[in-house]
């Protein structure tokens, strides 16, 4: 599905389809690209399996079975190529691969003997102790809030995604919630529309829902004046952020809503990753492909030139957006657990949290703390996503082109406590009719969704120091939190944990 396929009138291209990479590979006739692959199909070649075996002796099976061994030889080699080309374009650092140090130094860190990795950390000794603890002070010294951002001009914003704004029209049709409007299928409409979806193509996880819209595609066409047309929406109102602070939970109630319809999957990452959401936690703060995207950055301003709210504001400027935010101490531990992949422990997860402190001070030694927070390098050189937690700096930001009307902010805390509240909250911000007491209760009594997985739970909570250490680091960020939306309740001074 290109742009020459279609046309828009008030009666736009889809955008489902359009990937701004410059890396492609041609499948079937049609253009793929090579980030998809790795993303959602898991194992493509299927590595796991034996190879096969070779037996002594003359014939065309011994040739054929030699063939094979040459093949998957070939493949697994093309397979390492890749990963290491994606990885090096996802960093966003054009400047040298994952593998590549980085350029932010860690303070002098006494070797105490213990712990794993170039940079031990044992937080009984109280060497190193107060090294982190000077570390975290260091930081909080250097904290510092901008309210106001250069704003870019709508012609960069169109220049830098010009197929974006030329299939999505300047205007939209009267009387619907959405940003809706019309858009001319030129195609065979016996073809299947979805041929060059990659979510279509490789992931065994939406192949139902895939099935399910081909067929339902010719019932939605419309056709007038010889013509066919299709209806095409962008959201009335975006769930942003942030990861493991109860957004899933959000969404799955919101979706029994009779008035609200959701895009086909939870976390398309449109706008931050694919450009292709919806409810991405990922929409709040993740502006990490900037400096892939964005070649006319300089190094010396280290920060991203258009944010993805330039983008949005641009196309939809009475847009509505709910914010969901916990503890971000808790948020952390939550977000290592449901991320890190094996040898988690709550000693590792000090370790990591130790050197990416360390890491966060050393980039504050060369640039400003906006910089620090969106900064690619760093952020894929911390082993938690420490900057995920500053919600303060994402929201200043997001506060520079929207009013603080169209973002409703929410605490997992009290959506936990008491979920008819909050829900009311959502329902009334987004001016959504009245619920019978029986769909009322459906919504609100149903259980937590996405909650901590039973291994995880068995791992126990944070060291005690190492929660000192982070409420030490994030103090400062909550506080001027809780200024700007005047609710003390964001400084999270009465602790508690959520699993």
């Amino acid at each position: 599905m290109t742009h020459m396929d279609y046309e828009y009138t008030l009666l736009g291209s889809s955008m489902e389809d359009y990937r701004k990479r410059p890396l492609k590979l041609q499948v079937d006739d049609s253009p793929m690209s090579l980030f998809a692959v790795l993303e959602v199909k898991r194992d493509p070649l299927h590595l796991h399996r034996p190879w096969p075996r070779c037996t002594l002796g003359c014939g065309t099976s011994t040739l054929t079975c030699f063939r094979k061994v040459k093949l998957y030889s070939f493949l697994f080699g093309l397979a390492v190529m890749f990963l290491i080309v994606a990885s090096y374009i996802l960093t966003g650092d054009k400047k040298g691969l994952l593998l590549t140090p980085s350029p932010y130094h860690f303070s002098t860190v006494p070797n105490s003997g213990s712990g794993t990795g170039p940079y031990p950390f044992n937080v009984s000794s109280a060497k190193d102790y107060a090294t982190v603890k000077l570390v975290v002070k260091n930081i909080a010294s250097k904290v510092e809030f901008s309210t106001t951002r250069q704003l870019p001009e709508r012609e960069a914003l169109l220049h830098s995604e010009p197929h974006m704004f030329s299939v999505i029209p300047h205007k939209f049709l009267p009387n619907v919630k959405n940003p809706c409007w019309y858009e001319e299928h030129t195609g065979n409409i016996s073809r299947d529309p979805y041929r060059t979806n990659l979510y279509a193509r490789y992931s065994r996880r939406f192949r139902t829902v895939f099935e399910y819209l081909r067929k339902a595609f010719r019932e939605h066409l419309y056709r007038r004046g010889g013509k066919y047309y299709r209806i095409r929406c962008l959201p009335y109102f975006y769930i942003i952020g942030q990861p493991k602070c109860g957004t899933t939970d959000l969404y799955d109630r919101l979706q029994l809503h009779p008035e609200v319809r959701f895009t086909t999957f939870k976390e398309p990452h449109w706008w931050t990753r694919k450009r292709f959401g919806e409810a991405s936690a990922s929409t709040m703060w993740d502006n990490n492909a900037w400096a892939y995207f964005y070649d006319n950055s300089t190094e010396a301003e280290a920060e991203p030139p258009f944010l993805i709210q330039d983008f949005i504001h641009t196309l939809q400027p009475d847009a509505r957006f709910i914010v969901m935010l916990r503890d971000p101490v808790e948020r952390l531990y939550s977000d290592y657990l449901y991320f890190g992949i094996t040898n988690k422990s709550a000693e590792d997860f000090q370790d990591k949290v130790s050197e990416s402190l360390q890491l966060f001070e050393g980039c504050l030694t060369e640039y400003t703390m906006r910089s620090c927070v969106y900064n690619t390098t760093l952020n894929n050189a911390m082993p938690v996503r420490l900057q995920v937690g500053l919600y303060i700096v994402y929201i200043l930001d997001w506060l520079t082109v929207y009013s603080r009307e169209q973002i409703l902010v929410l605490r997992l805390e009290d959506h936990a406590s008491n979920r008819k509240y909050t829900m009311h909250k959502v329902f009334d911000f987004l001016n959504l009719g009245q619920l019978t007491e029986q769909k009322e209760a459906e919504i609100t009594k149903s259980p937590a969704s996405n909650t901590r997985r039973p291994a995880d739970k068995n791992l126990g909570p944070m060291l005690p120091v190492t929660k000192e250490i982070l409420r030490d680091f994030y103090t400062p960020f909550n506080k001027k939190l809780a200024k700007v939306l005047r609710n003390d309740s964001f400084r999270w001074d009465n602790h508690s944990e959520l699993i």
